[in-house]
């Protein structure tokens, strides 16, 4: 049994990473034994698991299917270990899906804290723009912004921020700096990240006001939409979580501080139908502890 488990532990490894000779680094094994192990379980199996080429090693459907059932049955054997040694040690490996800006702007630079405090637990970002599906990804808990779509996930809210426009001064030297929403006609918008596709709609002492922004450049990726606002292509919205740093620099400079644009939703979002991870739960208490003064 003890065998066939770690066979289950390396073909999940060799699924996430894409790679015999990484995954026989990261175990301190030889790529033949991890070769051999995965040609066993398949041979064991009846079934083709992963498609092999000289360049990369991908899942085929039956091994995609097969990593959903084998991930859920290793984590619920990590959570009655940890159960059964009665102490609050978080072990296994915690997967995280979360989008680049947020990531690279926010979350690298707060998780000194909660992995010095978890030395014994191993933290997997996936990190994507795209919307992830917790389950065919095998994510614990994935961190989503704005209006969560119906599903049977389960959310707990982390955080709220405003959503601001900014540009660089070098933009605002050439073009000047509006003054009221309805200055924004005369201006290039970057249409990037939580906004895009949409009307920018602010709350300010003249009421309501909806502006269409004129814009040239669309960006799919909230991060580089945030990279072309301080290249100078344009006024760029966003979050506060992605543009204080470059706010509090100078990079960027806040527009129309004196109307509101709304403000963005951060949720911790957990798979539905089955019980939240110990230590996805203590991830999202330590985010909700750190970033409550964001």
């Amino acid at each position: 049994m003890t065998d066939q488990i770690e066979a289950l532990r390396i073909f999940t490894r060799v699924a996430r990473v894409g790679s015999f000779s990484r995954v026989a680094q990261e175990l301190n094994l030889s790529q033949p034994t991890v070769s051999r192990t995965i040609a066993d379980l398949e041979k064991s199996l009846g079934a083709t698991l992963f498609a092999r080429t000289t360049r990369a090693v991908t899942l085929t459907e039956a091994g995609a299917d097969y990593l959903v059932k084998v991930q859920a049955i290793l984590d619920a054997l990590d959570e009655a270990n940890h159960a059964v040694r009665g102490d609050e040690t978080l072990r296994g490996v915690l997967r995280v899906g979360v989008s680049s800006i947020f990531a690279s702007r926010v979350l690298v630079h707060r998780l000194a804290g909660f992995l010095q405090a978890h030395a014994a637990l191993k933290l997997e970002l996936l990190v994507d723009d795209k919307r992830q599906d917790l389950t065919s990804d095998g994510i614990d808990v994935a961190l989503r912004f704005g209006k969560l779509a119906d599903s049977s996930a389960v959310a707990r809210k982390i955080g709220q921020w405003p959503l601001m426009i900014a540009a660089s001064p070098d933009y605002l030297a050439r073009h000047g700096t509006p003054a009221t929403p309805a200055d924004l006609a005369d201006h290039v918008a970057i249409i990037a990240g939580p906004v895009a596709g949409k009307g920018w709609t602010f709350q300010g002492p003249g009421g309501e006001v909806e502006v269409a922004p004129e814009g040239r450049l669309s960006i799919a990726a909230a991060e580089v939409g945030v990279s072309a606002g301080l290249a100078g292509l344009g006024i760029v919205a966003a979050s506060y979580t992605s543009l204080k740093h470059d706010l509090e620099t100078g990079a960027l400079v806040r527009l129309l501080p004196d109307w509101s644009l709304g403000a963005l939703d951060c949720y911790a979002v957990f798979p539905g139908g089955q019980a939240a991870k110990p230590s996805a739960k203590a991830f999202v208490d330590f985010l909700q502890r750190d970033l409550r003064d964001f």
